[in-house]
């Protein structure tokens, strides 16, 4: 896909399989709304081929229309129109709608019902383009942003609502800036960056990535001199050190079973009294940023 002379979709090749949840990410100008856009029939590809549940989105758009749903980052909402009136709309254009005071509950959306949208919260907004595109029991969701702008605890109740979905055999696609999320809710992530697909996998294989490991110390009083770079050299080859302040440090680099015993052992040679001490593998921020050199969305 090109606009003008942009190229913002580059020989992307990707695939989701049916009843899981596959997380698109990527930073600004990636191409992962005009990616989420073609596969919705809203764009017409410009080269390629594109299949969605084993239809063309465009040429077959009326024979996929009702097996989808698509939750928009903003927009698709009638101004002056209620939010349950909006909702009970939808409900009554499919087949097998879900229960609509149901589904308003479970998005806190029960508080709101009688307020026009134009006066609904950034919040409340998102919840109700989420109850709309999941009023018809879509086969295959598409929901970009879905927990933007809510509270820690709708947000969990996001989760376990799509969580469900997938459950019961529903295929989720979302896009999100929210890395946490989709390492929490996605079987599969698929990272692109400047219109190609630059990784591809399930979070645990993305952020696997060998055995680096993050190591941070936090003391009581300030480090002996020296102290952190013999730390440096008894870790070996690889490890890279960040003196955060007089009374933190960072270590980088590869872990493996003896890691925290070469670091306990260092701590009782120099009399070094751990206020904390943490090990964790890197996460898929780390990942995103290694890839992509630049912050989601």
């Amino acid at each position: 896909m090109r606009y003008g002379d942009k190229l913002a979709v580059d020989a992307l090749s990707l695939t989701v399989e049916r009843g899981t949840i596959t997380a698109v990410l990527g930073p600004n100008g990636a191409g992962k709304t005009t990616t989420l856009e073609t596969c919705e029939g809203y764009r017409r590809a410009q080269a390629g081929t594109v299949r969605v549940l084993g239809l063309d989105p465009v040429r077959q758009r009326a024979a996929l229309l009702p097996r989808i749903g698509v939750m928009l980052q903003s927009g698709g909402a009638w101004s002056g129109a209620r939010a349950e009136e909006m909702l009970r709309h939808f409900a009554r254009l499919h087949a097998h709608p879900q229960d609509v005071g149901l589904l308003m509950e479970r998005l806190a959306l029960h508080e709101c019902g009688r307020t026009p949208y134009r006066r609904l919260s950034g919040g409340q907004q998102q919840r109700l383009g989420l109850a709309l595109a999941l009023i018809g029991r879509p086969e295959l969701v598409f929901v970009d942003e879905p927990t933007a702008g809510m509270d820690p605890q709708i947000r969990r109740a996001v989760w376990e609502l799509l969580e469900e979905l997938r459950a019961a055999g529903a295929t989720v696609v979302l896009t999100t800036h929210y890395l946490e999320e989709a390492e929490r809710l996605a079987d599969r992530v698929h990272i692109l960056d400047r219109g190609r697909l630059v990784a591809s996998g399930t979070p645990l294989e993305l952020t696997r990535g060998g055995t680096v490991a993050t190591i941070r110390i936090v003391v009581t009083q300030p480090f002996p001199e020296g102290a952190p770079a013999e730390l440096v050299r008894a870790l070996g080859d690889g490890t890279e050190l960040t003196v955060l302040d007089p009374l933190s440090l960072q270590l980088s680099g590869p872990a493996d079973s003896s890691t925290l015993a070469t670091v306990a052992s260092w701590c009782a040679r120099h009399d070094v009294l751990p206020e904390s001490l943490s090990l964790g593998q890197r996460n898929l921020e780390d990942v995103f940023l290694e890839l992509t050199g630049r912050e989601t969305l």
